[in-house]
C-alpha cells in the first residue's frame, strides 16, 4: 500500500505513477483546498486520515485520462477534474508563492486577474460522436470543486463514465453569471450551459488546461475514462 501526505496535486503525482496498477492507495490531505477528501468525507486531520488509510476498504474507481501535444506531447490521469478556458487560465496565472503563503485566496485572486483579460476562442467539443461548442468547459470525475462547490454535481469516481458543463458564454457578465450559478447550485438550469455524460471527449481549439487543480497545457485533447483504473482507500 502507499499513503500519500500532500494535497490533491500531490495525491495526482501519485496516481500518475501507480494507475491501472494493483497497488492501493491511501492519503492524508495536507494540501491547499483537500477536495479529494472533502469528497471521500476523508478527515481532514492527520491522525483520522492515518486510520481511515489503515482501516478503510479498498475500492475500485476510475480516472480521467487526458492526452495533449502542446506544449510537449503528455499523458496525464486524473481523479476529480479537468478545467479548459477560463479555469485552465486561471490556474496557468496563479503564483505559487501566492500560493503558498494564501492558499485559496491566491486561485481567488487569480480568478479575477484572468477576468479582466480572458478573452477566449472558441472551442470544439466532440463527445462520443456529437458535436458541441462554447468557450470554457469542466470535465469532472468526481463532483467537488474548489472545496465544496459542485460543477459536475452527478459526477461519480466509481462511474464508469465522465461528466463535461461546457459553458457556452465568453463575455465577462457570463462568466460571473456562471460563477454566481455554481455558488448558488443554479448553473445546469442555464440555457448556454450544457451537462452531459460522457466517455470521449475531443477538444479542439486554444485554451489552456488544468488537472486536479495543477497546470497542464494546451488544448487540443483527448479526454476519456480509464475504468477500473484505480484502487483507492476511502
Amino acid at each position: 500500500m502507499i499513503i500519500a501526505a500532500g494535497g490533491d496535486g500531490t495525491i495526482n503525482e501519485v496516481i500518475n505513477g501507480i494507475a491501472g496498477s494493483e497497488i492501493p492507495l491511501a492519503f492524508v490531505p495536507l494540501g491547499t483546498v483537500n477536495v479529494l477528501a472533502k469528497e471521500l468525507a476523508v478527515p481532514e486531520n492527520v491522525e483520522g486520515a492515518i486510520k481511515k488509510a489503515l482501516h478503510g476498504t479498498p475500492r475500485i474507481v476510475s480516472l480521467g485520462k487526458i492526452v495533449i501535444a502542446h506544449p510537449s506531447s503528455a499523458v496525464r490521469y486524473f481523479i476529480l477534474m479537468a478545467g479548459i478556458g477560463y479555469d485552465g487560465e486561471t490556474v496557468f496565472g496563479i503564483n505559487e508563492t501566492l500560493k503558498k503563503y494564501w492558499g485559496m485566496g491566491a486561485y481567488f485572486y487569480g480568478g479575477i486577474k484572468t477576468l479582466l483579460r480572458f478573452n477566449p476562442s472558441e472551442l470544439v467539443f466532440d463527445i462520443d460522436g456529437k458535436r458541441f461548442s462554447g468557450y470554457s468547459a469542466i470535465i469532472g470525475n468526481a463532483a467537488k470543486y474548489g472545496g465544496h462547490f459542485k460543477v459536475t454535481p452527478d459526477a461519480r469516481i466509481a462511474d464508469p463514465v465522465l461528466d463535461i458543463c461546457i459553458f457556452k458564454g465568453r463575455s465577462r457578465p457570463n462568466i460571473l453569471r456562471y460563477v454566481a450559478g455554481i455558488v448558488t447550485k443554479r448553473h445546469l438550469t442555464f440555457r448556454d450551459v450544457e451537462y452531459l455524460k460522457a466517455e470521449s471527449i475531443e477538444v479542439n481549439g486554444r485554451a489552456h488546461i488544468q488537472i486536479d487543480g495543477d497546470y497542464m497545457g494546451m488544448t487540443p485533447a483527448r479526454v476519456e475514462v480509464k475504468k477500473n483504473a484505480l484502487r483507492l482507500i476511502y
